[in-house]
C-alpha cells in the first residue's frame, strides 16, 4: 500500500506545488523581517574588524617609531598610544553594539509549518 502522499501526489501535483509555493512565501516574509537586523549586526561587526585591523596597524607603526626615535626627539610620546587606541576604542564599541542587536530566528515559524507538516503526514500514514 502506498503512502497517502505518493498518492496526492500522483493524483494532484498542483496541490504539492502551491504548498512548496507558500513555504517559499513564508520563508522569503520571515527573511524580509529579519534581514535588516542582521544586515545592521553584520555591518557594525564589519566596523569592528576594520577598526580593530587598522589599530593594530597603527600601533605596529608607532611600536616602530617609538624604537628608532631616540626617546628626547619624541615632543608628545602619548600620542605614539592614542593615536591607535582611537580606532581600538571605536572598534570595540562596534563589536559591543552588534551584540546588542536583537536577534530573530527567521526560520522559527517555518520549522513550526514543518513539523505540523511531518506530525500529520505521520498521522496519515498509520493504519
Amino acid at each position: 500500500m502506498a503512502h497517502p502522499l505518493f498518492r496526492l501526489v500522483a493524483a494532484q501535483p498542483q496541490l504539492l506545488a502551491e504548498h512548496l509555493s507558500a513555504y517559499a512565501d513564508l520563508l522569503a516574509g520571515e527573511w524580509t523581517a529579519g534581514s535588516p537586523l542582521l544586515l545592521r549586526r553584520l555591518a557594525l561587526q564589519l566596523v569592528g574588524l576594520g577598526c580593530l585591523a587598522v589599530s593594530c596597524t597603527l600601533a605596529g607603526v608607532a611600536l616602530m617609531l617609538w624604537l628608532m626615535l631616540p626617546h628626547a626627539g619624541v615632543g608628545l610620546p602619548w600620542l605614539l598610544a592614542a593615536v591607535p587606541a582611537t580606532p581600538a576604542i571605536l572598534g570595540l564599541w562596534a563589536f559591543l553594539a552588534s551584540g546588542r542587536v536583537p536577534r530573530r530566528d527567521a526560520t522559527a515559524v517555518l520549522r513550526q509549518h514543518l513539523a505540523a507538516d511531518a506530525a500529520m503526514l505521520r498521522r496519515a500514514a498509520e493504519p
